[in-house]
């Protein structure tokens, strides 16, 4: 019943989503090309608060939980399960004072109007997932970056999504990389709840009555931290807070 309901709905959705990401387009491109990166930042937070918005559309709603206060002036490193298009979405809205940017697999960087155009232009770096060689200077880059900035960097060492919210595999290469090079960073890791629900039935109709929570916990050093225990201290915050549907 939840599924044929959600049909007009999704629709209502689709087209509140793409008229929101056209909009978005030419306003990102006017902000960063004659305003610059200040701008062009708020544009981008704009765009995710109206995306973030029409959760309401599916009749769901979103929520940030902060384990503890995080330091600004510092670089920080973001580690998350991954769930679906959302989890960039909510971390982009919820972390914004962070100035989040992003390691995303290189087809999000194309023909996708607002989201490619800011993956970019806009700090995040795009890999190929098939091509290691190419991977290692574009995270190198972006932990130079956030050193340099005190900006954050996102990534999901996943790599894919979870289709059903069970976490996968934990890949340590990414952050380690990331660690390596942005020496002064703090890593968060964190934990998303119910994004994947969205895309419970797949690409179309959408997931209706979600809760998406997104659980900020506790940051680590990464200056004076053993690389294998402050990924295993990572992996553990965010896989056990992921909670369990029974759908």
């Amino acid at each position: 019943m939840k599924k044929i309901f959600s049909y007009p709905l999704s629709v209502l959705f689709c087209i509140l989503f793409l008229l929101i990401i056209c909009i978005f387009h030419p306003i990102q491109y006017i902000c960063f090309n004659v305003f610059g990166y200040k701008a062009h930042k708020k544009s981008v937070d704009l765009l995710s608060f109206f995306e973030m918005a029409i959760l309401s559309m599916l009749f769901s709603s979103s929520e940030v939980e902060f384990k503890t206060e995080l330091p600004e002036g510092k670089p920080l490193i973001f580690v998350s399960n991954h769930q679906g298009l959302y989890d960039i979405i909510g971390i982009t809205w919820f972390l914004r004072n962070y100035h989040p940017k992003f390691v995303s697999k290189i087809e999000l960087g194309k023909g996708i109007p607002s989201i490619s155009y800011n993956l970019n232009h806009g700090g995040s770096v795009l890999i190929d997932r098939k091509d290691p060689k190419q991977a290692l200077p574009a995270l190198k880059r972006l932990a130079e970056y956030i050193q340099r900035t005190n900006r954050s960097a996102v990534i999901y060492p996943e790599g894919t999504r979870s289709r059903d919210g069970k976490p996968g595999i934990f890949a340590a290469s990414g952050l380690k990389f990331l660690c390596k090079y942005a020496p002064d960073a703090l890593v968060v890791p964190v934990t998303i709840n119910n994004s994947w629900k969205i895309f419970r039935y797949g690409k179309f109709p959408f997931g209706i009555g979600n809760r998406l929570k997104f659980t900020i916990h506790e940051p680590i050093e990464v200056k004076g931290s053993d690389f294998n225990t402050l990924f295993e201290k990572t992996e553990k915050a965010i896989v056990g807070d992921i909670v369990q549907s029974r759908e």
